[in-house]
């Protein structure tokens, strides 16, 4: 199992989960109830499951695709470090990942 630690939009509320390895982070989040709406169920065609990604991990993982990188840059809030949850496949080399939820969120297909 892969140990995730959500830190709340608010920066002090940190709820620590686990996934098995395989899972999306998306599915993860939305397993231990974050506020990850994941509006085009991962399909990568909103930004409803934007997170930022503490800076001690984002170069531990895969490279965003352009079309990751695109729809980031329609998500409120959106940092150096922000990644789409439903991009984020969770392995070993990913165990203790810390990733905060951003103030809020941006539903690009207007649902």
């Amino acid at each position: 199992m892969i140990r995730i630690r959500f830190i709340g939009a608010d920066g002090e509320k940190v709820t620590e989960a686990q996934a098995p390895a395989g899972q999306s982070l998306l599915e993860a989040g939305q397993a231990c109830g974050q506020p990850l709406e994941g509006t085009c169920e991962g399909q990568m065609a909103c930004s409803t499951c934007h997170v930022i990604v503490e800076a001690d991990w984002f170069d531990k993982l895969a490279r965003a695709t352009e079309d990751e990188e695109d729809m980031l840059d329609l998500a409120a809030h959106a940092t150096r470090h922000s990644r789409l949850a439903c991009q984020i496949l969770l392995d070993e080399t990913l165990d203790g990942l810390t990733v905060r939820i951003p103030p809020e969120s941006r539903n690009m297909q207007g649902r």
